[in-house]
């Protein structure tokens, strides 16, 4: 009986080291494949301008995963304001107010209060770019008045 379980035992031995060897000639040969492909598939975008259209799909705000960002309109809708409705004090207030009317645990959805979110960070950074713009305007009306004196 003992001779028989050390023969299984080196039989088992050989089978291993062919195993083995497939595994490594395996991973060889993806090691070479997957640079060349990946080099073949660049060339190919660059030549039929996919790159640039994933470089546009990016700037409009598109995800990894092609998903479009919302669009402001998007957001207004989301919050119930207009965009001259759109102040910090009025999207915090409609962002608080959905989004609790949205929680899980009150029998809301994931998903709106998802949407109701997204729509806040969007407004909060639309309105800080607004504010922005208004102070620039205002310092250029204050220039051009200091210059006619």
């Amino acid at each position: 009986i003992l001779f028989a379980t050390n023969q299984s035992a080196m039989a088992l031995g050989p089978l291993g080291k062919v195993i083995a060897q497939g595994v490594l000639l395996g991973v060889s040969i993806l090691a070479r494949a997957l640079p060349a492909a990946y080099a073949s598939a660049l060339a190919n975008a660059r030549k039929t301008g996919a790159d640039k259209a994933a470089e546009e799909a990016a700037r409009k705000g598109a995800s990894f995963l092609g998903k479009a960002r919302m669009s402001r309109d998007e957001a207004l809708n989301v919050l119930n304001l207009s965009e001259g409705e759109a102040t910090v004090e009025a999207v915090q207030k409609q962002y608080e107010r959905y989004f609790e009317a949205n929680k899980v645990e009150k029998g809301g959805s994931f998903y709106l209060q998802s949407k109701v979110y997204r729509a806040k960070e969007l407004l909060d950074e639309y309105v800080q770019e607004k504010n922005k713009e208004n102070q620039d305007n205002f310092r250029k009306q204050d220039e051009g008045k200091g210059e006619s004196k």
